[in-house]
């Protein structure tokens, strides 16, 4: 066999890489070749993981962790994860036989989506949208359905769009919020009304809630799954440590759903990954029991994002045809670009190209307006690539 292409599935074939983990490598492979490039799309926190969590997960090595964990997780992780999603997401009750550890935040979603999807069902999905998701989707043989946001809403699926999208195919509706790519954040009584409509529909919920802590502006998280004991059997939550606590390498992610739904994903991941590394799960662990000094790292890493936020919305909104909504969750910004008159992957391949500046093109996301631009970078980068933007702006661009 020669390894051609005529040896893969239709379902190897069909798949996109994600252009996300493209761009960052792209922007790397540059600087290994000594070219300043400035970097805004990298989707993780430029902070080092905290070092309590660090050396938790090293003596767990010291110790001998380093055997096969239960196909769901550690029983002592998943039992404090039951008692965080109970005290601090509000949910009415958890137990650990709901709670399924796995290798990262992307493998939960994956799993939840095979667990709950069959061949044909309708997956409902709001633009811009975490460019996994319609991909993992048409793994599961499901049809992703994409319902159009914008800035002019702040990037929120309106309850009317989404009850107007529903056939007998739906099955689930994927909300992401705090979002990535808008870092749009639902309020919560938005968040009650589109449950609602799930819930008179018998549709599924999946809660992509990976960037939970990570808000502004006094924006408020609410979790789907905490309106009610029957919106904790319809939602199936995922979130992680890989951007609370800078911990996007470790590939810890987490996922609470109704018993029955958890049982299958973690029956899934027994026949896939096994489990997730075990020494990794004791820094988890020690996140976990070691909470408020968790949380005090994290309030520390979020000022500092805070002030970037701000520097670079105000550094966007001053380039003549760049508009840039506020948002107030992840580390992201949304610019939108359409008075510009070109496609976004065009502009993000001609502005590395001609200034080194690596922004990731909305295409990707399902948006032809917008591009995404990460400020989990230094304030050096911030302000060197801003100011490249508007010269790049200036050059190509202006009427």
């Amino acid at each position: 066999m020669d390894g051609s292409p005529r040896f893969l599935s239709a379902r190897a074939a069909a798949i996109q890489p994600s252009p996300t983990l493209a761009v960052d490598a792209k922007a790397k492979a540059l600087k290994a070749e000594g070219r300043d490039v400035c970097g805004f799309g990298a989707g993780e926190p430029d902070f080092d993981t905290p070092e309590f969590i660090k050396e938790a997960c090293i003596q767990a090595i010291h110790d001998g962790k380093t055997k096969y964990a239960p196909a769901a997780g550690l029983a002592d992780l998943r039992a404090a994860l039951a008692e965080k999603y109970f005290q601090d997401n509000g949910l009415a009750s958890c137990d650990p036989s709901q709670v399924v550890v796995s290798p990262g935040g992307k493998f939960s979603c994956y799993l939840a989506i095979q667990a709950v999807c069959n061949p044909g069902d309708e997956v409902l999905i709001p633009a811009p949208f975490w460019v996994s998701y319609p991909e993992m989707v048409q793994l599961a043989g499901a049809v992703p359905k994409i319902l159009e946001t914008g800035p002019e809403n702040g990037f929120r699926l309106d309850p009317e769009a989404l009850r107007g999208a529903l056939t007998e195919k739906t099955k689930l509706l994927i909300l992401n919020s705090p979002s990535n790519p808008t870092g749009a954040v639902y309020p919560p009584e938005l968040i009650r009304q589109l449950v609602e409509i799930c819930l008179e529909h018998g549709i599924l919920i999946l809660s992509d809630e990976i960037y939970e802590y990570l808000l502004y502006d006094n924006s408020e998280h609410l979790s789907p799954a905490s309106i009610s004991e029957e919106a904790a059997k319809m939602v199936i939550t995922v979130s992680g440590f890989s951007k609370t606590f800078s911990m996007t390498g470790w590939r810890l992610g987490t996922l609470v759903a109704d018993a029955p739904i958890a049982k299958a994903v973690a029956s899934l991941q027994s026949q896939t990954t096994s489990n997730a590394t075990t020494f990794a799960q004791y820094g988890a662990l020690a996140a976990m029991r070691n909470w408020e000094q968790a949380m005090r790292e994290v309030k520390d890493m979020l000022q500092v994002f805070d002030r970037r936020r701000l520097k670079l919305l105000d550094g966007l909104n001053s380039i003549p045809g760049v508009n840039c909504v506020r948002s107030t969750g992840a580390f992201y910004l949304f610019p939108d670009i359409r008075d510009l008159g070109v496609a976004p992957v065009e502009f993000a391949d001609r502005l590395l190209e001609k200034k080194l500046v690596a922004v990731v093109a909305g295409e990707g996301f399902g948006s032809q307006t917008g591009i995404r631009l990460s400020y989990a970078t230094s304030d050096d980068v911030l302000d060197k690539g801003l100011a490249r933007i508007k010269e790049f702006v200036e050059e190509e661009y202006a009427s």
